[in-house]
């Protein structure tokens, strides 16, 4: 594939934090064509995706809403052919959907833990398998999963979350290997604390106590970890695979 062609992409969770600014980040540099997968849409045509195009006012890119269950294999694949009638294909894939529900291991549900390994690391699982047909098909491809610094050390409270984020980065590693000779590459981005909606409800003492935790003393952006996945499908790091990038303020050193 020509390193000047727009390419095609497929973004889970895309609605809004993370997956809203690597959404804006691929449409503003590599992309011309996007299909946002999430269960919080409405429907397949959500008015969050014409705010998208609105916001990015650009003619050339199209922003498509796919309303989907991403722990779900029969809707990844449903997604999957969805985008490829409405773009011609999927060169990209951004595994971002994920959620927490926290607890000591002492008092979580076992409900608890189970839905978040099924959201977290089964639609991992589900949409990179969908995709792989047509990424192999055309001998290109570039997966991008979102682990967490949390799954590499771990932390109290979160038993659930950290698991399935560690198999994020285990699965990531395997699959790279898996279909580097097919011109597909797998990378995984772990961020730390990010500035959401979770961190605005901390108070300062709270905010204070992370911080003395995170070398350069503040919260990262959305647009901090979209800078970085943008990289990882672009054409400079085409000979990058397997990896696991913390963007993390230094947290994790």
């Amino acid at each position: 594939m020509d390193s000047n062609t727009k390419r095609r992409a497929i973004v889970t969770g895309g609605s809004r934090g993370i997956g809203k600014a690597i959404v804006k980040e691929l449409a503003a540099k590599f992309c011309n064509g996007i299909v946002l997968s999430d269960i919080a849409f409405v429907n397949s045509s959500d008015e969050c995706v014409e705010e998208f195009n609105k916001e990015i006012n650009n003619p050339n890119v199209k922003v498509f809403a796919y309303k989907a269950d991403a722990s779900s294999l029969a809707d990844a694949e449903a997604t999957i052919n969805y985008a490829v009638e409405k773009l011609g294909g999927v060169d990209i894939l951004i595994n971002n959907a994920g959620i927490t529900k926290d607890n000591l291991l002492l008092r979580m549900p076992e409900e608890d833990f189970d839905k978040v390994i099924t959201v977290n690391l089964r639609s991992v699982f589900n949409y990179s398998k969908s995709v792989l047909k047509p990424m192999i098909g055309q001998k290109y491809g570039r997966i991008v999963n979102l682990a967490s610094v949390v799954g590499v050390i771990g932390n109290a409270g979160q038993s659930n979350y950290s698991a399935s984020k560690a198999g994020v980065i285990g699965f990531t590693k395997s699959l790279a290997k898996e279909v580097a000779s097919r011109n597909i590459t797998v990378n995984a981005v772990a961020p730390g604390f990010i500035e959401t909606p979770m961190t605005d409800k901390l108070n300062d003492a709270q905010r204070e106590a992370l911080y003395k935790n995170i070398p350069l003393g503040r919260f990262g952006k959305a647009e901090d970890v979209a800078k970085v996945v943008g990289f990882l499908v672009s054409p400079e790091a085409d000979y990058i695979t397997g990896q696991v990038i913390n963007i993390d303020g230094g947290m994790v050193m």
